[in-house]
């Protein structure tokens, strides 16, 4: 694995960045670069298309992996923006105005604007979506939600690109290399992502499909794979090199001690919020 230093000044914008690396023993260095993260997941079918699909394995490849989302929840919980820079709403949290970041482009070095945000927000349920200029979407409802920035942080709000809606291009942090539905998704680092080096340090991800929950833990066992999801820890409870999240009582996924995790994980869904391969990196 090649190592990369972070940008200092990003890193330690807060106490609590530099609190995370201290509960996780990681050197002011910053996190290590390289490696492939390994994943076997359920809920993967074989019609899964990049629109279709909504079982755990397609909302990782999605959220966590090849597509972005307007906002996004940290590990803590607070909310901040992800293809959009901020956001203000009307007294009546009926009319949202969103801006855009404007240095972002998909995977086929397409540049991201309103219209993308526009076409993925088609079948928006309960309202309109209108491009104001080429960096600013307005959100019309039509009824009050003082939430709305929190609910477009969720993976079935991902952003995909109107020139190519079906395809799996995204403004993710990985770039597609190989995707069969229901079975496997290979994807790599985009070398010159938005993101900088403030999130993905792995070099590669690949998702397998598991759906048998036992075979998925004997495949953690059996150094095959560096993370699964699982509801019972089974076999693997006696294991010293597996960590446990929440915990080993009532777990929602088995982590190999060879993957690094921050201080604080979300448990909001699976896997830091679906989002382990852009926060977690190898020893």
């Amino acid at each position: 694995m090649s190592r990369s230093l972070l940008d200092r000044r990003a890193l330690f914008s807060s106490a609590a960045a530099a609190a995370l690396l201290a509960a996780t023993g990681v050197s002011a260095a910053g996190p290590t670069r390289g490696g492939r993260l390994r994943m076997a997941l359920s809920g993967a079918l074989r019609d899964d298309t990049w629109l279709r699909g909504d079982g755990l394995f397609m909302q990782v490849a999605r959220q966590g992996v090849v597509f972005d989302t307007l906002t996004e929840v940290a590990a803590d919980g607070t909310l901040r923006g992800e293809l959009a820079t901020g956001w203000t709403s009307s007294p009546d949290a009926r009319r949202w105005l969103f801006d855009l970041r404007q240095d972002v482009t998909f995977h086929d070095g397409k540049p991201f604007t309103a219209q993308d945000v526009v076409s993925s927000a088609a079948s928006f349920p309960d309202g309109a979506v209108q491009a104001v200029g080429t960096y600013q979407v307005s959100f019309t409802l039509d009824h009050a939600d003082p939430r709305l920035p929190m609910r477009l942080a969720q993976p079935s709000y991902f952003i995909r690109s109107a020139h190519a809606p079906d395809s799996g291009i995204g403004t993710g942090l990985y770039r597609v290399e190989n995707f069969t539905p229901g079975q496997r998704l290979l994807a790599t680092r985009v070398a010159d992502h938005y993101k900088g080096e403030s999130a993905g340090w792995f070099d590669e991800v690949e998702l397998t499909s598991i759906p048998s929950e036992p075979v998925r833990g004997q495949a953690l066992g059996e150094y095959l794979v560096d993370a699964v999801d699982l509801k019972a820890a089974g076999a693997l409870a006696g294991l010293t090199d597996i960590t446990f999240q929440p915990d080993h009582r009532h777990p929602a996924q088995a982590v190999s001690t060879d993957v690094i995790q921050p201080a604080t994980i979300s448990h909001l869904r699976p896997l830091d919020n679906l989002r382990a391969a852009e926060r977690w990196w190898f020893a």
